[in-house]
C-alpha cells in the first residue's frame, strides 16, 4: 500500500495536480515528509496539507481488526488450509484434523523410536486416493539416513486384510495378484518419489528444484527425514552451522506457505554430556558405541538443532520411551494443550493405546526420555526404524 499512486486515492484534483508536478506520486513518498515539509514544498496552506495528509493515511492505512475478528479469521484459515488425518483418532483431534498444511511439523525423538515408522504411514495416507480419505498426490520423500524401506511401505499397505477393510473398501488399486507373492501395490508405490541427498550442499540444490517439482508433480506431501544428519554431517558447532541451518528454516518454511501441503521433518536427539559438549544419537552410532545406559542418555537429551529451529516448527511432536512404554506427546501446538498419548508400533504402523491423551505440566513438556524400550523393530524378520 506504501506504493500506491496519490492519483488513484481520490484527492482533489486541484491538490492531486500539485502532488504529481512537484514529482510526489506515490503514499511513501508523500508520508515521509512532514506536515511543514510538504507546505513549504508544495506551496500550499496549512489545512490543505493536513487534509491530504489525513486522506492518504486514511486509504493506505489497514482497517483495525478486533481480537474476535483475529480468532475468527484465524480459524476459517485453519480450516480451509485444511489437513491431513493421521487416522490416530486422538492425535487428529488434538491437532483439529491431522497434520496441518502450509507450516512445519516437525517429530522429534531417539533412534528406533517410531519417526520414519510414522513418515511412512503419512507418506501411505497422503497418496491415497481422496474418495478412500488420502489427498490423492505424490509425496517427495527425503531420506537423509536411507532409512526408507519400500518393502515396509508395501507392508504398510496390505499387512492385515481385515485392518484394509476396515480401512479402506476392498476395490482400492491394491489388490493381490492371484499369483501370490509380492501384492500389486505398484500405482502407490510409484506416486513416492525417494531423494538421498549424501551432503547438505546436495540437500540444497535438491530444494531448488523441488519448489519448481511440487506443483508440475502434484506433490501433496513433503518428508525430510532427518535434517539433524545432513546439517551435522556439513558443519561443526558454531556460527557457520547456524547461518547455515537458517538459510534451510527460511526456505523450507517459504516451501510450506507457498505450496500449502504438510511438511513432516523428522529431528534427533543429542545428549548433553558433563563436560559440556553435544553428540547426536546416529553419530554415537555410527562410531559403534552403544547408548545401552538409557538411565544417564536419558537424563541429558534434548532435541537437536538448537532454539531457532524449534522456533520455526508450528508442531512439534515428541516420540520418547519411559519405563518400557512408548509416547507420542504433543510438546508444541498453537491450539492443543500438552497431550502425551501411549503408543505401539504394529505391522500397521503406530497405533494408540487409548485417544484421551494424558495432560501434562511443566518439565514434562520438553524433556525427551528414553528408558527401557528395545531399538530394533522387527516385522518379517527385517530391521526397519
Amino acid at each position: 500500500m506504501a506504493n500506491k499512486l496519490i492519483s488513484e486515492m481520490g484527492l482533489p484534483t486541484s491538490i492531486a495536480n500539485i502532488f504529481a508536478a512537484r514529482n510526489i506520486t506515490t503514499a511513501k513518498e508523500a508520508l515521509s515528509l512532514t506536515e511543514f515539509e510538504l507546505m513549504e514544498l508544495l506551496d500550499v496552506g496549512m489545512a490543505r496539507v493536513t487534509s491530504a495528509v489525513a486522506h492518504i493515511s486514511e486509504i493506505v492505512s489497514p482497517p483495525t481488526q478486533t481480537a474476535l475478528s483475529l480468532m475468527e479469521q484465524r480459524v476459517q484459515n485453519e480450516y480451509m488450509a485444511g489437513h491431513l488425518p493421521t487416522r490416530l483418532k486422538g492425535l487428529d483431534e488434538a491437532l483439529g484434523g491431522g497434520i496441518p498444511f502450509g507450516v512445519l511439523t516437525e517429530l522429534v525423538g531417539p533412534p528406533g523410536i517410531g519417526k520414519t515408522q510414522f513418515c511412512l504411514k503419512l507418506s501411505l495416507l497422503a497418496s491415497l486416493p481422496a474418495s478412500y480419505g488420502g489427498l490423492d498426490g505424490r509425496v517427495i520423500y527425503i531420506d537423509a539416513e536411507s532409512k526408507f524401506s519400500s518393502r515396509r511401505y508395501l507392508l504398510l499397505v496390505i499387512q492385515d486384510d481385515r485392518n484394509w477393510i476396515k480401512e479402506f473398501p476392498r476395490n482400492i488399486p491394491c489388490g493381490r495378484n492371484g499369483k501370490g507373492g509380492m501384492p500389486t501395490v505398484y500405482p502407490m508405490a510409484g506416486r513416492i518419489l525417494v531423494l538421498r541427498p549424501t551432503s547438505l550442499s546436495e540437500f540444497t540444490e535438491s530444494l531448488q528444484h523441488i519448489k519448481i517439482s511440487l506443483l508440475q508433480n502434484h506433490v501433496k506431501l513433503l518428508v525430510i527425514d532427518s535434517m539433524a544428519a545432513l546439517v551435522t554431517g556439513e558443519y561443526d558447532q558454531g556460527p557457520t552451522r547456524q547461518h547455515s541451518l537458517g538459510w534451510h528454516i527460511s526456505f523450507v518454511k517459504s516451501v510450506a506457505e507457498f505450496s500449502r501441503i504438510p511438511i513432516v521433518v523428522t529431528n534427533q536427539v543429542r545428549s548433553q554430556s558433563h563436560d559440556g559438549t553435544s553428540q547426536y544419537s546416529f553419530q554415537v552410532e555410527s562410531r559403534g558405541e552403544t547408548v545401552d545406559d538409557h538411565t544417564r542418555f536419558d537424563s541429558h537429551l534434548v532435541a537437536a538443532l538448537g532454539i531457532h529451529w524449534a522456533h520455526a516448527v508450528t508442531i512439534r511432536l515428541v516420540l520418547e520411551a519411559k519405563a518400557g512404554q512408548r509416547f507420542l506427546k504433543v510438546a508444541k501446538s498453537p491450539i492443543s494443550p500438552p497431550l502425551a498419548f501411549p503408543f505401539n508400533i504394529t505391522p500397521s504402523g503406530i497405533s494408540l493405546l487409548n485417544d484421551e491423551g494424558i495432560e501434562m505440566k511443566g518439565p514434562q513438556i520438553s524433556t525427551i526420555h528414553y528408558q527401557g524400550h528395545e531399538d530394533i523393530i522387527n516385522f518379517d524378520s527385517e530391521r526397519l526404524q
